[in-house]
């Protein structure tokens, strides 16, 4: 071969050579770059990426989660795959890459661009701590506070494990490791939307369907569909209420009336006006009537005797007996049923007094009787008996000027 053609020869390989290295990617550190899969191992990915290295990814720059331990399961030969330059090791003639880094980088970036804007985003919880949640977006890691995870609170945070969940960046200091995500606000602004919504259809009487949210010792949530109305101890019964958690249960249906609606809250009840017990009292409680019912509580000066649910009377102390009572537990026990005559009827302030004492006989009618039954005093001390007959005529007089 002439000296000519091995001058061509030698500038065609050079020519090649130089071509070669010029379409070489020119890597450097920190910079995300896509290789081709040539290689898995369990522990390690080899990468092509256009250099005169090989990439090298190890299993523990490839992810951090701990269920992941063979590669080979996850990466397949000939796979796209991104990922940041650490180093060029010319020593190992390798390329150190990250692919979790460069996920943690773009992490940053879409978590920066969300605190920014003030957009939502959504990401699996991939532990649950003592204080709150820690979520990963891109394999960055955001925590989101318990006292930021739902507007009211949560017992156990453990219900959340492995689930996705929505929040909102409200603070963004990647150099600080601080990254903190917010769930409550959107709650927050879902539920004011739906309380928009439906105080826009709502008006003051409507009889609607709820769930009972939350209950109380004043009273009961009631969930109207995405919208929350108070049910007061007072408007839970037309009767008396000690207790809200003895009638009422999370999750139990109820059907209930819009009572009043101010501003954004809505006051709930459920003594229907067609329910009313005074609707027909004056007529069932009329003066003159016989009534029976039961000892409610007292007081030092009378009994509240229970005649339906929502109506009381006061049986006075004096009412009681025609013989002279102290005070009302002397002689009377809560729950008690008594009968007694209704004597007044104030329909317009809801009262009702009663008098056991009415229904019993005077105390010349009982001695009639005693002697109608031929009762004897033969072996009673006759002092004795002028001394009782004296007293009850006493107590007849004083009833009959009462």
């Amino acid at each position: 071969m002439s000296e000519t053609n091995n001058n061509f020869e030698q500038e065609d390989f050079e020519k090649l050579l130089n071509e070669a290295e010029e379409n070489q990617q020119n890597v450097r550190p920190g910079e995300i770059v896509t290789g081709e899969v040539l290689d898995v191992k369990e522990d390690e990915i080899i990468l092509n990426i256009g250099y005169k290295m090989d990439g090298v990814i190890s299993l523990r720059e490839y992810t951090s989660d701990p269920t992941v331990t063979d590669l080979t399961k996850v990466v397949n030969v000939g796979d796209k795959i991104d990922a940041k330059i650490i180093k060029i090791d010319e020593n190992s003639g390798q390329v150190v890459m990250s692919y979790r880094k460069m996920l943690q980088d773009r992490g940053n970036e879409k978590l920066k661009e969300a605190f920014e804007q003030g957009t939502t985003l959504t990401a699996p919880v991939t532990k649950v701590l003592s204080g709150g949640l820690s979520v990963t977006v891109e394999d960055t890691r955001v925590f989101i506070p318990a006292s930021l995870v739902s507007d009211t609170y949560v017992k156990d945070l453990n219900e959340y494990a492995g689930k996705e969940i929505s929040f909102r960046i409200t603070e963004f200091n990647p150099r600080r490791r601080r990254i903190i995500g917010d769930r409550k606000v959107l709650i927050q602004e879902e539920k004011q939307q739906k309380l928009q919504e439906l105080l826009s259809t709502l008006r003051p009487g409507d009889v609607v369907e709820g769930t009972v949210k939350n209950v109380t010792t004043f009273g009961a949530f009631i969930d109207l569909g995405g919208a929350d109305g108070l049910l007061h101890i007072s408007e839970m019964s037309w009767g008396r209420v000690d207790n809200p958690k003895k009638l009422f249960k999370p999750g139990q249906k109820v059907r209930v009336f819009v009572k009043d609606i101010k501003e954004n809250k809505i006051a709930l009840s459920m003594k229907f006006p067609d329910e009313n017990p005074w609707n027909d009292a004056a007529e069932k409680y009329a003066v003159g009537n016989v009534v029976t019912g039961k000892v409610a509580r007292m007081t030092d000066f009378g009994a509240f005797i229970a005649l339906a649910p929502g109506v009381d009377a006061l049986l006075h102390v004096s009412q009681i007996s025609r013989e002279h009572v102290d005070k009302p537990s002397d002689v009377l026990e809560v729950g008690q049923e008594v009968t007694a005559k209704v004597v007044d009827f104030n329909e317009e302030n809801h009262k009702i007094s009663l008098s056991i004492k009415a229904l019993q006989a005077p105390a010349r009618k009982r001695r009639e009787e005693r002697q109608d039954n031929g009762e004897e005093y033969a072996d009673v001390d006759i002092n004795a008996v002028g001394k009782k007959l004296a007293e009850e005529a006493e107590a007849e007089e004083g009833s009959d000027e009462e």
